[in-house]
């Protein structure tokens, strides 16, 4: 698990030299990993390039399949609503992942993969991993002071 956890890290790291938020995401089947993406929303000036659309595109052509069945995500942040609703619609097994957003107090996240209203429930674990906060937080914290004084 550690292994993907590092090969999620290095997507997020792949986004951050390119001045994405540095988000990346994994998928693994039988243990082996199918597909990886990371946010690629800047450069794409797209809304919907996120790291688990990404990551979930390429596994759905690898696997010639919509239905992501048996295969489990390793993202590097907390997935937001958009990414949790593919991820369900993937039938994607389990989501782990390690840091949690600042911004959700209201739990959607988990309401999503675990909703009554959906024929199919995502696990979720979270794992905690101290360079998954610490690249998100300098990377926010440095364009904060890149931002013309009021």
């Amino acid at each position: 698990m550690d292994e993907f956890i590092e090969m999620a890290l290095s997507e997020a790291r792949k986004a951050l030299k390119k001045d994405e938020v540095p988000i990346g995401a994994v998928i693994v089947k039988d243990g082996k990993v199918i597909a990886k993406g990371h946010n690629r929303r800047e450069k794409s000036q797209n809304a919907l390039r996120h790291a688990e659309i990404e990551a979930i595109n390429k596994a759905c052509k690898k696997l010639k399949s919509w239905r992501l069945d048996g295969c489990d995500i390793f993202v590097t942040l907390e997935p937001c609503p958009m990414c949790a609703g593919a991820i369900v619609n993937a039938r994607i097994r389990k989501v782990y992942y390690c840091c949690r957003q600042t911004t959700s107090e209201d739990d959607l996240f988990r309401q999503i993969l675990q909703s009554n209203r959906l024929n199919h429930k995502t696990q979720i674990e979270f794992i905690e991993n101290k360079e998954c906060q610490r690249l998100l937080t300098d990377f926010f914290k440095s364009k904060r002071k890149h931002l013309p004084s009021v």
